[in-house]
């Protein structure tokens, strides 16, 4: 697939994904354009939205340019909210390729995840663009993968919104089977999320 047709794709499946907000679990923790594992991956990652806090554990497979990841964990928003549970899936999709001409991979991200808590739990449906490209240090085996992940989420609760978010990450593949991962997100979703991840 060309990158122009790669990017037209995306745009399709952006305008498909209808309502959203954050990632699938409404955290601040966004995508490189490619996996790290080659068979899967299992991590757990702290996050710091504005306001609370959320721990989640998540597990990745896949195959090819397509790979699946499933999310699971809870969020305090602090003061005298009650804690909420998440849930969360995403499909993230490799559709365009660097060239000379464009100098960086991308991948469309689609997600629905849901944040439950006793008469107020929330849908929510991201769709996304991440572009990014992967730097090896000489003589070293880090590597570095920056990326940015500008999302569009529907969000249903009571009513239906239309939010956005720019995400700014990095990867970092420590070890053949370590990886150290840290996004933030800009606009309605926004804050810190820092991961660990075990990588096979």
């Amino acid at each position: 697939m060309s990158n122009r047709s790669g990017i037209l794709a995306t745009a399709a499946l952006l305008l498909a994904a209808g309502p959203v907000s954050g990632q699938e679990t409404g955290m601040p923790m966004f995508w490189a354009p490619y996996r790290a594992f080659d068979r899967h991956e299992l991590g757990a990652a702290i996050s710091f939205p504005d306001p609370g806090t959320a721990f989640e554990g998540f597990y990745g497979f896949g195959s090819g340019r397509l790979d699946i990841g499933l999310r699971g964990g809870f969020f305090s928003p602090g003061s005298e909210a009650d804690t909420q549970i998440l849930v969360g899936v995403h499909a993230r999709h490799r559709v365009i390729t660097h060239s000379d001409d464009f100098p960086v991979d991308g991948a469309a991200v689609l997600g629905v995840g849901a944040q439950l808590v006793e008469d107020n739990s929330g849908l929510l449906l991201p769709g996304g663009l991440t572009l990014g490209r992967s730097f090896q240090l000489e003589d070293s085996e880090v590597s570095i993968v920056p990326y940015i992940q500008p999302t569009v989420f529907l969000a249903f609760n009571d009513g239906t919104e239309v939010l956005f978010a720019f995400g700014l990450g990095a990867d970092f593949r420590l070890s053949r089977v370590l990886d150290a991962r840290i996004s933030v997100g800009l606009g309605d979703v926004n804050g810190v999320s820092i991961g660990a991840v075990w990588v096979r």
